[in-house]
Formats: structure tokens, sequence, C-alpha cells
């Protein structure tokens, strides 16, 4: 079988099953597992797969910059911003995170709520200047600049002093297995350090996003209480991660 063949075959059988195993591929195309990792390293230098230890998952494709993300607005983006607004109630203190996502949440925000947002995102802070009752508390750092988020040891350490109600945490990647991912190793501390300081964190998750990996690690899976999806996002893709005790909201 030509390389070109063994490539397609992978991608088929990662885009079935949602995994692959170096060895399992090296036994069905009689060759050696050394010849399979190569070729998942190639795969993966394409974008086209997520690595992992003995293997390989989806790759997440949510990882264009932020103005092109932005630009790609959807329904299903903007039906997952209004669950998330509706869950917040007066007199929270919410910590919400950078992305897209994020963005639309705050444009379904009512005008005459009361609460405090506690957030590392300019975006987010400033898209929240007409609303009046809301106190907006803007987490300092360095300032990465694909997401607009602040990062580094500073943003970590301002996150030591807050309690919050609830965390909207963006990323990149949701796998039953590999756990909540994101494209910056920055920025997969940062998402961990906020989720420790919410009583729930709410993961916001397009289907782009769903049974898919980045090469950073946020944490396991049951990092999240909760995980708003599509409504139309298959049955077999959420099995999974209700069955590790996270709700699931389908909006």
């Amino acid at each position: 079988m030509l390389t070109s063949q063994r490539k397609k075959a992978i991608l088929k059988t990662l885009g079935r099953d949602g995994q692959v195993l170096a060895k399992e591929l090296s036994e069905t195309f009689g060759v050696s597992e050394d010849t399979v990792r190569r070729d998942l390293r190639e795969l993966a230098g394409e974008g086209l797969l997520q690595r992992v230890h003995g293997g390989a998952l989806p790759a997440s494709t949510a990882v264009a910059p932020f103005a092109e993300r932005r630009a790609l607005e959807s329904t299903a983006k903007r039906a997952i911003a209004a669950a998330a607004a509706a869950m917040i109630e007066t007199g929270q203190v919410v910590i919400i995170d950078g992305g897209t996502t994020s963005a639309e949440l705050i444009r379904q925000i009512p005008h005459d709520l009361s609460a405090t947002v506690v957030t590392h995102s300019p975006s987010v802070a400033v898209g929240l200047v007409d609303h009046p009752l809301i106190e907006v508390i803007v987490i300092g750092g360095r300032l990465f600049k694909h997401s607009i988020v602040t990062v580094g040891a500073a943003a970590i350490e301002a996150m030591s002093h807050i309690q919050a109600d609830i965390y909207f945490m963006g990323v990149t990647g949701v796998h039953p297995s590999a756990g909540l991912s994101t494209g910056n190793f920055e920025e997969a501390f940062v998402k961990r350090a906020l989720a420790a300081r919410a009583a729930e964190t709410v993961v916001l998750a397009s289907s782009d996003k769903i049974n898919a990996a980045s090469q950073y690690v946020i944490g396991g899976i049951t990092l999240a209480q909760t995980i708003i999806v599509e409504r139309e996002t298959e049955l077999a893709l959420t099995k999974p991660l209700e069955d590790a005790g996270i709700t699931i909201v389908r909006a």
C-alpha cells in the first residue's frame, strides 16, 4: 500500500472511530509501528489529526486567529451563547473566558442584569461597558494576541483571589479520554486556574470541538460540570460525556 493510501485509510478510520492506535494500524497495513508513527507525524504536521500516546485523535479545527473565527458567526454559536447567558443569575460572580462564543455570550446578557463579571479578555470587558448594572473586573497580564486574552504569572496570581459562582470556559477540544484542551500552553494553565476558582465550570462547545483534541491539556473531562453543545450534536458524541457525569445542555 502506498503512503498516500495509508494516510487516507488512517483518516477514514479516525473519522469513523474517533481515534486510531499505532499498533492496530501497523497490523492492519502490515507495516512497522515506526512507519505508522511517521504517517501520523506527517498528518499531524498538516493539522489533520492530533497525536497522543499510542496513536492519534481528531484534531480540533477551532484554531484560526480571533478575527477569522469572529467572522464565522453561526446560528448554533448564538444558541450556545444564549443558553449560557440564561444560566447567569442576579448577584452572581461570573468568570467569562475569551473567544468568539464568549463574545456572543455577552451580547446575550440582559441589560438589566446585576452581576459581577471577571474576565481576562479585554474584548469581553469592553463589550460590557453598556451594561450599567454589571461590575467588570479585568485580570491583567501579558496579552496573548491570538485569542486576545491575558496570560502569565500575573494573571494566575490575580485569579487566586476570586471565588466565582460560574466559569464559562472556551476550549478547542472536548474529548472523553483526552479531556479539555487548547492550542496554547499558557492558555491551558490560565483556564485551569480559572476553573479552580469557580463553583461550576461550563464549557461552550460548538460541533467542531466535540471529540477533538489540541496540543495542550487544560484538564480531564470532569473538570467541567456542564457542557453546552449544539442541539443537533450526535448522541454518540455526547453519551461518553454524560457517562462521565457531565450535564449536557443542548442549545
